[in-house]
């Protein structure tokens, strides 16, 4: 799917990632935008570089109790659990009507099992019809190794990349990867290995909170998934490590971007693209905002493309 804006000024803010043209480098990440019905009120969903909608699943999941969210300094704690209405849903009623507001939709898809995975992409085979890509959420506890989530095993990872891929050979696949695991690039490389078109960092960090009063945790989890400005610089130097053992593979650079700044900084570490995800809870139209920011960014430097920023970090 392409939607390369016309250039203006000389600067042009699409990029590419494997195929797929976005019109703008900025995306809305998933889990933050649900699927763009109540941010539709303050933008138009039509100029967002994309939509990754909230991660579904093959039936609808309940999520974890609350209280599932926590405020935290520079950031926020979530243990949400996958609320969803399942990937049924999502063809029937979400898909179409963002496609009605002309928006680029990526689906991201989660499961307890490799099979879970393989049936949803099989479902959007046969009904995601106008889908830009999907993303897979691979921070999920995996059934069949109960100590590891899919991402913290190459090995499960491979596995799930491998089974969607084969499902959606005509789609890009981008993988999204955890942070909290030894050696991001090892995972990263079983990914592309297994065919990912691309890979989506990072996922949020895990953290604890609690309330000292009650002498009990913040969240009826006990742990949750910290995201927002704290976990910035995290998520830049996820880019940058993979981005330099894979300077050729397309990658959604996203963990605590609330500016312009931020967008940029993942870019010039090797990212081709950048995902907004806890900033959009207080500044809905953020995506917007950020897109004009680093197109002015681009202006003042004299850079004519997002593709001139990708990687361009000087060390030494």
């Amino acid at each position: 799917m392409s939607t390369r804006p016309r250039a203006t000024d000389g600067i042009d803010l699409s990029t590419t990632l494997d195929g797929l043209t976005l019109r703008t480098p900025v995306l809305a990440a998933s889990g933050t935008f649900g699927a763009g019905r109540e941010a539709a009120q303050f933008v138009d969903l039509h100029r967002i570089g994309g939509i990754i909608v909230k991660s579904m699943t093959l039936r609808p999941w309940r999520g974890r109790p609350t209280p599932r969210m926590y405020e935290t300094p520079s950031g926020m704690l979530n243990a949400i659990g996958i609320q969803n209405k399942g990937v049924d849903h999502f063809i029937a009623e979400d898909l179409p009507w963002l496609l009605r507001k002309k928006a680029t939709v990526v689906a991201s898809i989660a499961g307890n099992t490799v099979q879970e995975f393989i049936k949803i992409a099989d479902k959007l085979r046969t009904g995601g019809r106008g889908l830009a890509a999907v993303e897979i959420n691979i921070s999920c506890p995996n059934l069949e190794d109960r100590d590891n989530m899919f991402s913290h095993s190459p090995t499960a990872t491979a596995e799930v990349v491998s089974g969607v891929k084969r499902a959606l050979p005509k789609l890009p696949v981008f993988a999204k990867l955890s942070p909290n695991v030894t050696s991001l690039t090892d995972i990263a490389g079983a990914a592309l290995e297994a065919g990912a078109d691309g890979l989506s960092l990072i996922n949020t960090v895990f953290g604890m909170a609690i309330d000292v009063e009650a002498r009990r945790p913040a969240l009826a989890a006990t742990t949750g998934g910290l995201s927002g400005p704290a976990i910035r610089p995290i998520a830049v130097r996820a880019v940058h490590e993979v981005h330099r053992a894979f300077p050729h593979a397309p990658i959604i650079g996203q963990g605590g971007i609330t500016d312009a700044h931020g967008a940029i900084e993942m870019l010039l570490a090797g990212a081709s693209a950048v995902a907004v995800g806890t900033a959009n809870f207080f500044n809905p139209r953020a995506t917007i905002e950020i897109a004009a920011g680093i197109e002015d960014y681009m202006r003042r430097h004299g850079v004519g493309s997002v593709a001139d920023l990708v990687g361009a970090l000087k060390e030494g």
